[in-house]
């Protein structure tokens, strides 16, 4: 309890400090995208890396390995539901309403039908998720994100969610409810090892690792990753539908119309195309009919009679010159 009035006592300070520099500087990430303090942060950067290769990496694939995926999701699905006293607070901050009714509902439902957060009902009763952190409080505010940061274990930050970071581990429910639970530090320690390998895990399951080691520069790739999803965030795209989905799942852009699916029926409006009509001996309505073949005419009478065609015989008729014969 002590020592954490004290953290609080010199975090409180340091986070105003901080907190007048973010505010000098104009723009939303101007100033983390020039990254002035890239030197420290790329130090920062290999560190974390080589921890994460050593230690946090092999233990992670252990954890994948033993355990299957469903058992996996449900773990993930019982931090996510940590998260929503913490999201709640943060949307109340920000004047949002619906949000936080969504994360109210979401951590009843959840904690009681969901088993502790095991499973998700509430995202199947109409409750989505609504996340908010402090740094997104913040920005809402009007702070700008100041320089960007690597923090040690956790990674890719700025200034002004660094301080939402720090402000968090004292301030969110839950945080503060384990921090003064009278219960052993291992348990304590355990927690937050939990938490940290099924991030890592999760990292792994969205390509995180694919992603980093296809880049030409991991450092800035990180870099640029972090700042375009922390905009998104901010910005709760995660509410603004109607954007329409184009190739890879990539939003097409605003205005563009909307190819129509190739099939072959006829559109509303569209000139039908004639039909190809049957072949049929038949002949149409219209159409001239075909001369059929005379049929022989009845004699008249009073008319010659046509000669008959002679039948083919090999006897020579009379006048026909006869064939000579071989000579003995």
């Amino acid at each position: 309890m002590r020592s954490g009035r004290i953290a609080a006592r010199l975090l409180a300070p340091l986070a105003g400090a901080l907190l007048v520099s973010a505010c000098a500087t104009p723009g939303q990430y101007e100033l983390a995208q020039r990254d002035p303090l890239e030197k420290v942060n790329r130090g920062v950067w290999a560190v974390n890396q080589g921890a994460d290769k050593v230690l946090i990496k092999p233990v992670t694939k252990v954890y994948r390995t033993v355990a299957p995926k469903p058992v996996r999701q449900g773990v993930s699905n019982v931090f996510a539901n940590l998260t929503e006293p913490w999201s709640f607070v943060n949307n109340v901050l920000q004047g949002k309403g619906d949000r936080a009714g969504r994360n109210l509902a979401r951590f009843l439902i959840n904690s009681t039908i969901g088993i502790a957060g095991l499973w998700d009902p509430a995202s199947k009763l109409g409750a989505r998720p609504a996340p908010e952190a402090l740094g997104q409080t913040l920005a809402v505010w009007g702070l700008n994100g100041g320089p960007y940061l690597v923090l040690p274990l956790l990674g890719p930050s700025t200034l002004r969610d660094g301080i939402g970071s720090g402000v968090a581990a004292y301030a969110d429910p839950v945080k503060y409810a384990i921090n003064h639970a009278d219960i052993n530090v291992w348990y304590k320690r355990g927690y937050l090892a939990a938490y940290i390998i099924d991030s890592r895990s999760q990292l792994i399951e969205r390509g995180g690792d694919a992603f980093l080691e296809s880049s030409l520069d991991p450092y800035a790739a990180a870099r640029s990753a972090y700042l375009q999803i922390r905009t998104a965030q901010i910005a709760n795209q995660d509410d603004q539908g109607g954007a329409t989905q184009g190739a890879n799942g990539v939003p097409a852009p605003a205005g563009d119309s909307a190819t129509m699916p190739s099939t072959g029926a006829p559109l509303p409006g569209d000139d039908e195309p004639a039909a190809p009509l049957p072949q049929s001996s038949a002949p149409l309505p219209g159409d001239d009919a075909p001369a059929a073949p005379a049929a022989p005419a009845a004699p008249q009478p009073g008319t010659a009679q046509p000669a008959a065609p002679l039948p083919q015989s090999a006897a020579p008729l009379p006048g026909d010159d006869a064939p000579a014969t071989p000579r003995p």
